[in-house]
C-alpha cells in the first residue's frame, strides 16, 4: 500500500502513525497538494490528502474512511478502537473533537496564508477561532488530569488524533494553542511524540 501526502497535514500523519501502530506495511509518498499538484493528480485526480492506494490499486481518501478500512486489516490485538460500546462512543467523541480542531486550524491558516490581508473577513475568522477554542476546551475536559493513555496501556485512535491535532495547531497557531491553555493536551502530546510511531512520522 502507498500513503500519499505530507506529514505537516494532521490527517496524513494520523493515518501514517495508525498504520505503523497496527503493523500494516506501507510506503509513504510525500507529495504536496500544492508544490507537487501534478504528480499527486496522476495518482488521485481529486488531489486530496491523504490518499491511500491499496494492494488492489483502489485509491481511498479521507483519513476517517482510510482508517475505517485499515482497521479491518489489523490484528485484533492491534486495533485502535475500543470494543465496548459505551467506551467506543466516548472515544469517537474525542476523535470528533480533535478532528474539529484540525478543521478549524486549517481554515484559519488558509484564510491567513492564501488571501491577501486586505481581503481577510474578520467576522469569519473570529467565528472560526471561537469554534477552535470551544473544541479544544471540550477536548481538554475529556482528557482531565491523567498522565496515562485514554483507554488503556497503549495509544488508541483517540490518543493518536488528539496528540496529532494538538501538535499541528500549536505549530500553526501558537498564539492560540499552547501548554498554558491546554496542559492536559500538552502532556499527551509530549508522551505521544516520544513514542517510536510518532518519531517515525514526525511533523514536518
Amino acid at each position: 500500500m502507498k500513503l500519499i501526502g505530507m506529514l505537516d497535514s494532521p490527517y496524513v500523519r494520523r493515518v501514517a502513525i495508525s498504520l505503523h501502530l497496527q503493523d500494516i506495511p506501507f510506503e509513504h509518498v510525500p507529495l504536496s497538494v500544492f508544490s507537487t499538484f501534478d504528480a499527486f493528480s496522476a495518482i488521485n485526480a481529486v488531489v486530496k490528502a491523504p490518499s491511500l492506494v491499496t494492494h488492489d490499486n483502489v485509491v481511498l481518501m479521507d483519513s476517517g474512511l482510510i482508517l475505517e478500512h485499515v482497521e479491518r486489516l489489523a490484528a485484533s490485538e492491534l486495533k485502535l478502537s475500543p470494543v465496548d460500546l459505551k467506551t467506543h462512543a466516548r472515544a469517537q467523541r474525542i476523535v470528533g473533537l480533535a478532528l474539529a480542531t484540525c478543521e478549524k486550524t486549517v481554515q484559519i491558516v488558509y484564510e491567513r496564508n492564501l488571501r491577501p490581508s486586505e481581503k481577510w473577513h474578520q467576522p469569519w475568522l473570529d467565528r472560526i477561532r471561537g469554534q477552535l477554542v470551544a473544541a479544544y476546551r471540550l477536548l481538554e475536559e475529556e482528557l482531565g488530569r491523567s498522565d496515562r493513555w485514554l483507554f488503556g496501556d497503549r495509544p488508541l485512535q483517540a490518543d493518536i488524533t488528539s496528540a496529532v491535532a494538538y501538535r499541528f495547531s500549536h505549530e500553526m497557531l501558537p498564539e492560540i494553542v499552547g501548554p498554558d491553555a491546554y496542559p492536559a493536551l500538552a502532556r499527551l502530546s509530549d508522551r505521544a511524540e516520544a513514542t517510536d510511531a510518532f518519531q517515525a512520522f514526525p511533523f514536518c
